[in-house]
């Protein structure tokens, strides 16, 4: 059976109230500097209050040291992150983040759903309707760490989901999977967002990019080269180095 297969997507599955929505996010003159190098650059840019934004741009753009700035795990060395005017440190609770390579506890699979929805005070039956989202109802007694690939990141996703996110930032959570793990995270990611969560997405995977996206941010050199719609990023491309990239001349 196949990733895919065992996928449910019921709706019961993500909670029925209306998300806040911590949007609209506007970005001034960022900058980080580490070890005296410059990472990012003056980067500005606002997002919409909905849909999935991609970033996009060649290694060492600095694509996810942004994400981790946007999410209040690093202090930017100079420049403005605001949430609805909050800095990101004091909406981080309201938001997840799901990495490339997924940290699980050495916990049963169900108790790696438990660990969080206890810690966050929320109602333990979701556990059941949380694994059957991502198609692992059938591995709820399964130590965590015997997943595949493709499981583990999925339950990844079903611990995020499990916060009640508002925002749900995705770091190359799909890289080195096989396809069908892929589409079933896709489709996971896709429904949260159709559910109003804010969906902001790192990835090298310009086939994904272009099914993701509502928006995309290329950087390149640690700067906001381009911010355009995705039905006009992809098609025509403004920056030059956006072009390259796309065309696959553009590596670093």
């Amino acid at each position: 059976m196949s990733s895919l297969d065992t996928v449910d997507l019921r709706p019961s599955a993500l909670p029925a109230e209306r998300y806040r929505n911590l949007m609209p996010l506007r970005v001034r003159n960022l900058s980080l500097n580490i070890d005296g190098t410059a990472i990012l650059r003056d980067v500005s840019f606002d997002l919409a209050p909905q849909g999935c934004t991609v970033i996009m741009g060649p290694n060492g753009a600095g694509k996810s040291l942004l994400l981790k700035l946007l999410h209040g795990l690093l202090r930017p060395t100079s420049g403005e992150i605001a949430w609805a005017g909050q800095d990101p440190m004091a909406v981080t609770a309201r938001q997840a983040l799901v990495f490339q390579k997924p940290v699980l506890l050495r916990r049963s699979v169900a108790g790696n759903i438990d660990f969080v929805l206890k810690a966050r005070d929320k109602p333990r039956a979701r556990c059941a309707e949380l694994l059957a989202h991502v198609g692992l109802a059938h591995k709820a007694r399964q130590p965590a760490r015997r997943l595949s690939g493709g499981e583990a990141q999925r339950l990844a996703l079903a611990r995020a989901l499990a916060t009640d996110p508002e925002v749900l930032f995705l770091d190359e959570a799909t890289a080195s999977l096989d396809p069908a793990s892929v589409l079933a995270i896709e489709t996971i990611v896709r429904q949260a967002r159709d559910r109003g969560i804010r969906v902001i997405l790192v990835t090298h995977d310009i086939g994904q990019a272009r099914r993701m996206a509502d928006d995309v941010l290329f950087l390149q050199g640690g700067r906001s080269v381009e911010h355009s719609a995705a039905r006009s990023f992809f098609p025509e491309p403004q920056s030059p180095a956006a072009r390259d990239y796309l065309n696959g001349r553009l590596i670093f």
